[in-house]
């Protein structure tokens, strides 16, 4: 005979009805949540009310604010694009005064030579060098104009021999381009002058495509004696001008030296006395 079991199986409705806490607590927990979503109620309304804004006009505030937040992202593009010009006004500014400073430059350069050559107060020089200015070409070559002066025998002209050697470095090493292997000739003639007062002499040099110039010799034979100037090969650098100015400057100087030159030249007009006296 088989042995009773411990555990008891019975109907749904008999095991509920043995076990009342079980909705009891039930009861409690329905209670309490009804309890608190009704103080969430009562409080979100009373906030709204004592507000005192209501729903329409809450969204009007928003709609307001994201236009004022439109017309500020306005107002910070128009500020970037006013930056923006103000700084290519600046940059061009500081253009036009840089040029300005050169043309000054330059003006200041003219006046100390036309006063070399009048003499005044300036000291008197035998023959001098006074500048040296060297401008690339495309194809590979250098051109170079020399101005040399005198204002000590202004009856007598000056000759005499130039000649000019390049210091610089080709392939790592120091190297010295004299007259010939600027010219790509052996033995060759030297560039010859004959002058009162100034004479600008003009000429071509070639120099290897490795070869990185530092200065320049100009070496200088006169009656006089020899003359020797080194300048550096950034101060013979002419200015990059634009063609139209180059064409309209250079022939303008040349007829400034001629003019002075002409005054120079020119004996000072005597003063007649009154007749009677």
């Amino acid at each position: 005979m088989p042995s009773p079991s411990p555990f008891v199986i019975l109907p749904r409705h008999l095991a509920l009805r043995r076990r009342p806490w079980l909705w009891a607590l039930l009861g409690v927990l329905s209670l309490l949540a009804a309890v608190a979503l009704g103080g969430w109620l009562a409080q979100q309304l009373a906030l709204t009310r004592s507000s005192g804004v209501s729903p329409v006009e809450l969204k009007r505030q928003i709609d307001d604010l994201e236009q004022r937040a439109q017309r500020l992202r306005q107002r910070n593009m128009m500020l970037k694009r006013s930056d923006d010009v103000s700084r290519l006004a600046n940059k061009e500014l500081q253009g036009d005064v840089t040029e300005r400073d050169e043309r000054i430059a330059s003006l200041e350069a003219d006046v100390a030579f036309y006063e070399r050559l009048v003499g005044g107060s300036a000291q008197r020089q035998g023959l001098s060098i006074h500048s040296l200015s060297m401008q690339a070409e495309s194809s590979g070559a250098h051109q170079f104009r020399l101005t040399l002066t005198q204002n000590v025998k202004k009856t007598q002209l000056s000759r005499g021999t130039v000649r000019l050697q390049i210091e610089g470095v080709r392939g790592g090493n120091l190297q010295t381009l004299d007259w010939d292997a600027l010219m790509q000739s052996e033995d060759a003639a030297p560039l010859a002058f004959s002058f009162k007062y100034f004479q600008q002499i003009e000429g071509t040099v070639m120099l290897p495509a490795d070869f990185t110039p530092h200065r320049v010799r100009v070496s200088v034979e006169g009656e006089s004696g020899r003359s020797d100037r080194t300048l550096a090969w950034a101060e013979t650098q002419a200015p990059t001008e634009a063609p139209a100015a180059a064409e309209i400057q250079a022939p303008a100087r040349t007829q400034a030296l001629m003019q002075t030159e002409a005054l120079i030249e020119s004996p000072a007009p005597t003063k007649t006395p009154p007749e009677g006296v």
